[in-house]
């Protein structure tokens, strides 16, 4: 018996809990069930289609569709479709793949611990600190620092070093041993006329005293995105981590990038930190991996840490931390297509190029907008910030809905953006040319105009 679309909406609404979504609103309303993609376009199972401005969630750098990639995975699975990892256990696309990752890796990596997604891998770098404090004789160094609106994963420990309270409430969260401080927001959180730079120093500086203050003895590792996705595109200020690294080199504070959602290509280099000249001490990637195409995460271990955790092997014996689909080899043969499908087909470069594009076009767009109060990105990521009154700089009260608001009108006309507070985001498919930039910034220009005058009759 065939299932039909409306079955198929049906038994979600009925049966299926979706993450970050209200329970009650999905528990009335129908979902629309997506069926196919081809390179930035996905349609849904009513045959509407969208441009996907975001890539999914901010993963499928290489489109859909790919069939080098969807091959890759079906001769894999009839040949080995899985085996385990522990105890020294390998398998060939595993081990081609942490090669390959350390050679592409910013900075000085050394060893790839695998997992299945970005929470995942965070979790595993908050394990990997403590270790290491640990073997160095350092058992009070502990404590992480993120900063306010970071995004690094919905796990217990990757919920706690994010930095957003809708995160915490109802869950009992930060957890002990997890701080934050402020958010490198030029536009929101510096003090009116204060430039970029001292912006930076300020923020290093708050660095610095929360360091002091708690003791630089039990502070362990600082984490960050080059730039802030979830938090609405934050990218830092002028001089930002040429202030924070040195700090946190002068207090013996590990730092670890989160690249899960800048790394493979999306800020036009392999690498945020390639972008903005980091050498961190640990990675964290995903979605890229593999453009999402199957679940795979990895920490990317520097040669510094990985010796200690090599010399913890004498007192702790095995390193007794993995999960059962680390190294999966049928993620790990869609990793390897996906990197060889972005360095053939030049994504990295396109990136760049048409992501001036589009940094270029909505600024052009929308600067002057009276309801933008700034559009900001890198490559191809981006935010459009939406305020209620520009010249006094005052934000829309968030129970307002206004960018979901947008965000509704934008998919009746085929564009998918994703609202993040009072910001719509884009983070398109690698693939996409200049053109589709220039489709997407005037459906946008036409759905924002609607608002516009939405909100000018409902003042009336």
């Amino acid at each position: 018996m065939p299932v039909t679309p409306a079955a198929v909406q049906e038994a979600d609404r009925r049966a299926h809990l979706h993450p970050f979504t209200s329970a009650a609103d999905h528990a009335e309303a129908l979902p629309r069930v997506m069926v196919g993609g081809e390179g930035i376009r996905v349609r849904d199972s009513a045959g509407h289609e969208y441009v996907d401005a975001m890539a999914g969630l901010w993963c499928v750098n290489a489109g859909y569709g790919r069939s080098e990639i969807a091959d890759a995975v079906a001769a894999q699975a009839r040949r080995l479709p899985y085996y385990h990892t522990f105890s020294g256990m390998a398998n060939e696309p595993s081990a081609r793949l942490a090669e390959r990752l350390v050679e592409l890796a910013p900075g000085d990596m050394s060893k790839v611990f695998f997992g299945s997604s970005g929470s995942e891998t965070n979790d595993t770098q908050v394990k990997v600190v403590r270790y290491y404090h640990n073997v160095l004789g350092q058992p009070r160094k502990k404590k992480i620092i993120a900063r306010k609106g970071a995004y690094h994963g919905a796990t217990l420990a990757g919920a706690s070093m994010s930095g957003m309270a809708h995160m915490h409430r109802g869950f009992d969260l930060p957890l002990a041993g997890f701080l934050h401080v402020g958010s490198p927001h030029h536009y929101w959180q510096a003090p009116e006329g204060m430039s970029e730079r001292d912006f930076s120093a300020s923020l290093a500086d708050e660095l610095e005293q929360t360091i002091l203050r708690e003791g630089p003895d039990t502070v362990a590792a600082f984490i960050a995105e080059p730039i802030q996705g979830a938090a609405g595109v934050v990218v830092p200020p002028e001089g930002y981590f040429e202030a924070i690294v040195p700090v946190l080199r002068k207090y013996d504070v590990l730092f670890i990038a989160d690249e899960v959602i800048c790394g493979f290509g999306r800020l036009g280099r392999w690498w945020g930190s390639d972008y903005y000249g980091l050498e961190p001490d640990l990675v964290s990637t995903a979605k890229g991996l593999t453009s999402g195409y199957v679940p795979m995460s990895a920490c990317l271990i520097s040669s510094k840490v990985w010796e200690v955790l090599r010399q913890g092997s004498a007192e702790y014996g095995p390193f007794a931390h993995g999960y059962t689909y680390s190294g999966h080899p049928l993620a790990a043969a869609a990793a390897l297509a996906n990197i060889d499908f972005i360095s053939a087909e030049g994504l990295v470069e396109n990136a760049a190029d048409v992501g001036s594009h589009l940094q270029a076009s909505l600024r052009d767009e929308f600067a002057d907008h009276p309801l933008v109060g700034e559009v900001r990105g890198v490559g191809l990521i981006a935010g459009v910030e939406l305020v209620e009154d520009k010249a006094a700089k005052k934000p829309f009260e968030l129970s307002r809905g206004v960018a979901r608001r947008l965000h509704e009108i934008l998919m009746d006309a085929g564009l998918i953006c994703r609202p993040v507070f009072n910001t719509l985001t884009f983070s398109p498919p690698l693939v996409i040319t200049r053109d589709d930039v220039d489709a997407v910034v005037s459906t946008f220009a036409t759905g924002l105009d609607r608002l516009t005058d939405e909100l000018s009759a409902e003042r009336a």
